[in-house]
């Protein structure tokens, strides 16, 4: 492996050209088709971060797990840890027809003449109103790439223990406390408040069939949940351990796939995930792995107090007196129950299948979760809870 190139004095185009001439000598079958997505990639991320151009080129570049060890070799070597210059932005503006008159306001009796306004859109702020089910290859890759780049918010909740703060409520034992340690001596009043800790998610996700479309983006986007939390986690051990998002799949059984998301790699870690589901594109018996869960797992204190999210389109080919029953019960224990359905962000909709109409009433909230945008705003009411 030669060198790594020298960045300065070369465009930021040049040295990730290079870079792909580089991963084809080591053997990986970089396509020109591959090469524009990653091109691509990097200029919806932060070109600039060497770590950003890693993972989109992980995301347009690599066909198979086969290619990764190769393509971390390549990388190492191409770019030696050096930071990246960074790229000029060369959007090229989309013509629109803006409903708002521009013009100047004497002409017209005063009114203002309509015409056409440029109005510059990139290709990120497209793809995030996109449905995941329509993107090609190619768009699939910039919406991984993006997806991985998302920094959920943990919910907190209110700690039980109060501790020491510089105003709130008096803390009279330990003011008590300094007044006797001086000798009565009138001292500094000391104050408390009652802590934050960060509050469990748990991510229920539907693999049947019916959301086979969805399946791979919403596990990306459980991978992005969990490894937020890895990143983020305060507070002691025990704390850590009693918070950590918990992700399970839903089909005609119940499948624990968290210790898989735990790996960094998104792609390893969907590669491992998948490993695991036995029942991928099968059937749906939400009612019936529902109750496993939360006898084997939520009853137990899994779910208890946590934010619990569902992710399915409510083809429920079980009982749906069942369904709602062990969703009654879940809703009894968990302090949020949210449903993200892919369908109910789309024109013409109607919540009129047997799994959606028996959860409604159990539900805090029915998001709509087809695209990047909704992804987002799922993670907010998440964060807020």
């Amino acid at each position: 492996m030669s060198a790594a190139p020298a960045v300065e004095g070369h465009a930021i185009e040049e040295i990730l050209l290079g870079f792909t001439h580089a991963l084809r000598v080591a053997g990986v079958a970089v396509t020109p088709d591959r090469a524009a997505g990653f091109l691509r990639a990097t200029a919806l991320v932060d070109a600039g971060d060497p770590d950003s151009v890693r993972r989109s080129g992980r995301a347009t570049l690599c066909s198979g797990p086969e290619d990764l060890l190769r393509f971390d070799h390549v990388f190492e070597g191409w770019f030696g840890g050096q930071d990246l210059p960074r790229p000029v932005p060369r959007e090229q503006p989309r013509e629109v027809a803006s409903p708002l008159p521009v013009g100047d306001p004497g002409e017209l009796g005063g009114e203002q003449a309509p015409e056409l306004v440029r109005v510059s859109a990139s290709e990120a702020e497209v793809l995030q109103q996109r449905d995941v089910a329509s993107l090609t290859p190619e768009e699939k890759a910039l919406l991984d790439a993006l997806i991985g780049s998302l920094r959920p918010r943990t919910p907190v909740r209110r700690a039980s223990r109060r501790t020491p703060w510089r105003r709130g409520e008096i803390d009279v034992h330990r003011t008590l406390r300094t007044t006797l340690r001086q000798m009565g001596e009138p001292g500094r009043i000391d104050h408390r408040r009652r802590g934050a800790r960060p509050r469990r998610i748990v991510l229920l996700i539907d693999v049947s069939g019916s959301m086979r479309p969805y399946a791979d983006a919403l596990l990306r986007l459980a991978h992005a949940v969990v490894q937020g939390a890895r990143r983020g986690d305060p507070g002691r051990a025990g704390a850590r351990a009693e918070s950590r998002p918990e992700v399970f799949t839903l089909g005609t059984r119940l499948t624990r796939v968290t210790d898989a998301l735990r790996t960094t790699d998104a792609d390893r870690a969907l590669v491992r995930a998948g490993e695991q589901v036995p029942d991928w594109s099968g059937g749906t018996r939400l009612g019936e792995t529902l109750k496993v869960f939360l006898d084997r797992w939520g009853g137990r204190g899994l779910a208890r107090g946590a934010v619990v999210v569902v992710f399915s389109d409510g083809w429920e080919r079980g009982d749906g007196a069942q369904l709602g029953a062990q969703l009654a019960r879940l809703r009894r224990l968990a302090h949020r129950l949210i449903w993200v359905n892919p369908h109910q962000g789309k024109a013409g909709y109607e919540p009129v299948q047997a799994g959606i109409v028996a959860a409604l009433p159990h539900l805090d909230s029915f998001l709509a979760g087809h695209s990047l945008r909704t992804f987002e705003e799922l993670l907010e009411v998440v964060a807020d809870a």
